[in-house]
């Protein structure tokens, strides 16, 4: 369930009130498990290493790990790495993978009184009831063990967004998503990041949280983009002949463009240690 977040598209952009609770959406992103793995970015591996070397011992516990792509980066970093994802596709593809994965929503998790060292989750956090969540991690975290949620934002070229937002507005006009609004990914995500600081705070089981910092600009072929577009929200559940006029309009806008574009990526981790 590692999803993320952007500005027209904002792929992960669930609806403004209680995302946990639209599960139709949250759980929707495991119709192309392989796809999904293969076309979704990685994260900085400067963010990785912050969260490793700020934990006492290597014990990560992934929430909605999705089909391993934190998860294997952990490892690689030398972490002990457990995952928890509700979709049983993306934990049987993660699994395949050579990952430990169980199957459950992190609020109805049984921790079988294990503990860990950090608890992460990338772009999945919104996903999570944010009172019911912050108390479970303090639950499986040992004494200054840290929570450590993270999610992509992205700013894309002017004409592949605008050309997103028009074909998306034309052929899903009652769509949830708000893909008009002119506000950078982070001033539309801001209040999220907030409201996860201010949900761990209030738990009181926490030190005050912080907010990293991490930007990177990645460059995607035309077809590195359309591949990954349909495992983007707003699109996992569109019928074909919706999503294949979507991308064809995006294609287009690519072409025009001489078949790639950069992307301005901004990963932010809201974090903060348990209380000893």
């Amino acid at each position: 369930m590692a999803h993320y977040c952007g500005r027209m598209p904002t792929p992960e952009a669930p609806p403004p009130v209680a995302p946990h609770q639209h599960r139709g959406i949250a759980e929707s992103f495991g119709v192309d498990a392989a796809r999904y793995d293969r076309a979704r970015p990685g994260y900085p591996e400067a963010l990785i290493q912050r969260i490793v070397a700020a934990s006492r011992e290597p014990d990560v516990l992934d929430v909605g790990c999705g089909t391993g792509i934190a998860t294997r980066q952990f490892a690689a970093a030398g972490a002990r790495v457990l995952g928890v994802e509700p979709d049983a596709r993306m934990a049987d593809f993660a699994r395949q993978t050579g990952l430990e994965v169980e199957i459950a929503t992190f609020e109805t998790w049984e921790s079988a009184g294990r503990r860990f060292d950090a608890v992460v989750a990338g772009t999945a956090w919104h996903w999570v009831d944010p009172v019911a969540g912050a108390a479970k991690a303090a639950e499986v975290l040992r004494p200054g063990g840290r929570l450590a949620p993270f999610w992509h934002v992205f700013e894309l070229p002017e004409p592949v967004r605008l050309a997103f937002a028009e074909v998306y507005h034309r052929v899903v006009p009652d769509s949830p998503f708000d893909f008009q609004a002119q506000r950078t990914g982070l001033e539309v995500y801001r209040p999220l990041f907030d409201k996860v600081a201010e949900s761990i705070a209030a738990s009181g089981a926490f030190e005050q949280p912080e907010q990293w910092r991490f930007d990177w600009e990645p460059t995607y072929t035309r077809d590195e983009w359309l591949d990954q577009m349909p495992t983007q929200g707003p699109m996992t559940r569109l019928p074909a002949d919706r999503q294949q006029a979507v991308l064809t309009e995006v294609g287009a806008a690519i072409d025009a463009l001489g078949g790639s574009f950069t992307a301005a990526y901004t990963t932010m981790v809201v974090t903060a240690p348990r209380r000893d």
